[in-house]
């Protein structure tokens, strides 16, 4: 059976899609993009405008290939059962879980040809992460690795836990074979990635993310880790020595803030306080000079006074090198959505432009700092109109560089230059 998969949202999305490719692969499915008797939709709920999007794509599959057996799964397939069964129709409907039973599904649909929903009801009652096999989710030469599914946190702001559930670690023997496997397809450096991948560990006995990242580290031929996002509480001290001693993690964290403000933060349910926040970066900062350190923002949150974003202001300019700046959107389903004092779209929009701005300065300050060093680039691509070379460091910066071949996979030695960043 030829099949064809579509995936909206994040990198686990991705991930995971790559694996139900695989999985369909390994039982004599065929990929084709043109004409598949099979069409699988992986839907995302993050935000309101992600569930519009998903409707769209189901429909629009549905009626480019009106023959094909459309399955639905995702996130914004476990929020929206019962519309999507009513409205939409479409031949398989599964949620963030039961994901791993697409082959039987497939099966039963083509001998009754029967519309199947397969749902729990109640994604927190997950106890185990479902596992779908190994996979080589890339960009090129970066490939992802997931670890972990769900979340405990429950911000007041975010609807994932309630389509994704509670925290669920991928056993670690899984996640070290897939890893190996990654090394032996060649991949130059595995992304370890996760709904809350820094809760890694919190569901099973004697492990840490810590503990996991270690045992990474020593896999043989592995040159880079790199981790894709972590709670400033869950960056012991442990990891911070592991980044500052092994020379094969990236000295690049992605770290959520949000906010700046500690009160806007008691109301977004996030566990920690501004001077907190503070603290723990400039003791990695102690630790780890040329360390870069990256955040998500959001602005406008309920009851946001012009104060209280300064403190924003305030934490980003202290701790940060690039902001990812999101407006406060409110989703149906979480405390924040019933919340009095929501903001003004036009004061949202006035806000995220002064972060974006700063996000500018910020990384051009940062960038500076390497001007006529030598770094070491994991080549990514190569622009065979210009040649040129392009890649980044351990520390995330894009570096570009001449040449007359492609050195795609390679890591090389450069002495940056003000063109070349």
């Amino acid at each position: 059976m030829r099949f064809k998969i579509f995936s909206l949202g994040c990198k686990v999305n991705s991930y995971e899609s790559s694996a139900i490719a695989s999985l369909l692969k390994k039982n004599g499915y065929i990929e084709d993009d043109n004409n598949p008797e099979l069409v699988v939709i992986n839907t995302c709920s993050v935000t309101a405008t992600a569930d519009q999007k998903s409707r769209q794509h189901i429909r629009k599959f549905q009626k480019l290939y009106p023959n094909a057996i459309i399955f639905v799964m995702g996130c914004y397939a476990q929020g929206n059962k019962e519309y999507i069964e009513k409205e939409i129709k479409p031949s398989i409907l599964v949620g963030t879980s039961n994901r791993n039973k697409i082959i039987d599904l497939i099966e039963e649909y083509r001998k009754n040809k029967k519309n199947i929903t397969c749902i729990d009801n109640n994604p927190r009652d997950y106890k185990k992460y479902e596992e779908l096999g190994v996979t080589s989710y890339s960009e090129n030469v970066r490939a992802y690795l997931k670890i972990q599914d769900g979340c405990n946190n429950f911000c007041t702001y975010c609807i994932v836990p309630y389509r994704r559930g509670t925290m669920r670690s991928r056993n670690k023997e899984e996640v070290i074979n897939e890893a190996k496997s990654l090394v032996k397809q060649g991949y130059q450096e595995i992304v370890i990635s996760g709904i809350h991948v820094g809760g890694y560990g919190q569901d099973l006995e004697n492990q840490t993310f810590s503990n996991l990242i270690n045992e990474l580290s020593l896999i043989e031929g592995l040159p880079s880790i790199r981790i894709s996002s972590i709670e400033e509480s869950e960056i012991d001290d442990e990891l911070i020595n592991l980044i500052k001693t092994r020379n094969n993690i990236a000295h690049h964290l992605h770290i959520p803030l949000q906010s700046g403000s500690t009160s806007v933060l008691k109301r977004m349910n996030r566990k920690y306080s501004k001077e907190e926040f503070i603290a723990k970066i400039e003791k990695i900062k102690q630790e780890i000079p040329d360390i870069a350190f990256s955040t998500d923002i959001i602005v406008g949150f309920p009851g946001e006074t012009n104060e209280e974003f300064l403190d924003t202001v305030d934490v980003a300019k202290k701790c940060f090198n690039m902001l990812h700046v999101f407006p406060y959107s409110a989703r149906e389903g979480t405390e924040a959505a019933l919340m009095n004092n929501q903001i003004d779209p036009k004061i949202k929009s006035e806000r995220s432009s002064v972060l974006l701005e700063l996000s500018k300065e910020l990384w051009k300050e940062y960038k500076k700092q390497y001007l006529n060093k030598e770094v070491n680039v994991l080549i990514e691509k190569f622009d065979s109109k210009n040649n040129i070379n392009i890649g980044h460091t351990s520390n995330y910066l894009e570096v570009s560089t001449p040449g007359n071949q492609s050195l795609v996979g390679k890591y090389i030695k450069v002495k940056l230059t003000k063109d070349m960043i």
